[in-house]
């Protein structure tokens, strides 16, 4: 990065803000990058004893309260199916879940990742119906990652790599369509950009 050049605010968006943009969240903030997570959902969802019984939170509901409920309720399913050791990692991250559409209090950020087309649609549309003050250019990005521990694993790699490189460059919006380029072509995955502003 350029010798004084403000460093850029990374912001990672989920349905829940429970998997896949904490595990990104974790392993940036590990890497010393500047970022934050979000959910678009209208609520924290989780999964329950079956499909149809999840265990639903409102945002802002803190990770160690879900935490000590579902270790009250279940034990050994919540431990088997990921769902304890996940919330113990977001724990170490951040106190609760946080809602994309509630987070004007945070200021604005360079580049948004989000990790499913549905949720990159839904922070363009909040985007797009926010005043749009400053004309301060934003990135979205979409990197498909399925939800599941793994994936959520490998795609936080994967925007990792995206980020640094999206740090290191001087004028991202110069560079984006050879950054994309070379990038679906190393990883052999399309990723869906757009540009907003604040």
């Amino acid at each position: 990065m350029a010798e004084g050049r403000k460093r850029m605010r990374f912001a990672m968006v989920c349905s829940s803000n429970q998997n896949r943009s904490m595990e990104a969240h974790s392993v940036l903030k590990r890497h010393g990058l500047d970022v934050a997570s979000y959910g678009t959902g209208a609520h924290v969802k989780l999964p329950g004893p079956s499909l149809h019984e999840p265990n639903v939170y409102e945002f802002g509901t803190p990770y160690k309260t879900m935490y000590d409920e579902l270790r009250r309720k279940d034990p050994d399913l919540y431990k088997r199916n990921g769902i304890l050791p996940m919330l113990k990692r977001n724990l170490s991250v951040k106190n609760a879940p946080q809602r994309w559409q509630d987070n004007l209090a945070d200021g604005c950020f360079d580049i948004v990742m989000t990790f499913e087309e549905r949720v990159f649609d839904l922070v363009m549309e909040d985007m797009n119906n926010r005043e749009q003050k400053l004309m301060k250019a934003v990135l979205i990005i979409n990197l498909e990652v399925k939800d599941n521990h793994e994936e959520a694993a490998a795609g936080a790699k994967v925007a990792l790599e995206l980020c640094k490189e999206l740090e290191t460059t001087e004028s991202w919006e110069d560079a984006i369509d050879d950054i994309v380029a070379k990038f679906e072509r190393e990883q052999e995955r399309r990723i869906l950009y757009s540009i907003s502003f604040y």
